[in-house]
C-alpha cells in the first residue's frame, strides 16, 4: 500500500493520502490469528492474545472481479460486532456480516477456517 505514511511512532493514527479510487479503512481487529508486518501474511497470534489489530486496508473498486484461483488466499469474513450471528433482513442478508476480505496466507487457508479466524469492526469489552 503506497499511500500510507506514519507520522511518528507515538501516534498510532496514520497520515493517509487520498487514493484516486476506493477508500482506505483502518481500525479492524483479527480474532484467532495475527498479521505479520514483515511477511505480509497471517500468522499465529501470541499466547493469551484474543484480538490483534489489523493493518489499514485499501478498498479498491474492480469491475467484473473474478476471484483468483489462488490457494494462498484466505477469504476472511468481516463482522460488525463479536457475535457472529445476525438477523436476516427482508433482503436475505445478515445484519452483522459486512463482507469477506481476501487475505494472503503462507499456509493452507483451511487452517484459518478451523481456527475460526474473522475480522471485526468493533470490540466490546
Amino acid at each position: 500500500m503506497r499511500n500510507l505514511k506514519v507520522k511518528n511512532r507515538d501516534d498510532p493514527r496514520p497520515e493517509l493520502e487520498r487514493p484516486k479510487d476506493g477508500a482506505i479503512i483502518w481500525g479492524l481487529f483479527l480474532e484467532g490469528c495475527a498479521w505479520s508486518v514483515e511477511e505480509h501474511t497471517l500468522c499465529e497470534s501470541r499466547p493469551k492474545e484474543l484480538f490483534t489489530a489489523y493493518v489499514p486496508v485499501w478498498l479498491a473498486p474492480v469491475q467484473y472481479r473474478v476471484k483468483p484461483p489462488d490457494d494462498k488466499t484466505f477469504s476472511c469474513p468481516c463482522y460488525k460486532i463479536l457475535t457472529r450471528k445476525g438477523v436476516l433482513s427482508t433482503t436475505g442478508h445478515s445484519s452483522n456480516f459486512v463482507c469477506a476480505f481476501e487475505v494472503p496466507t503462507a499456509i493452507d487457508p483451511n487452517h484459518w477456517v478451523k481456527r475460526g479466524v474473522a475480522l471485526f469492526l468493533s470490540l466490546v469489552y
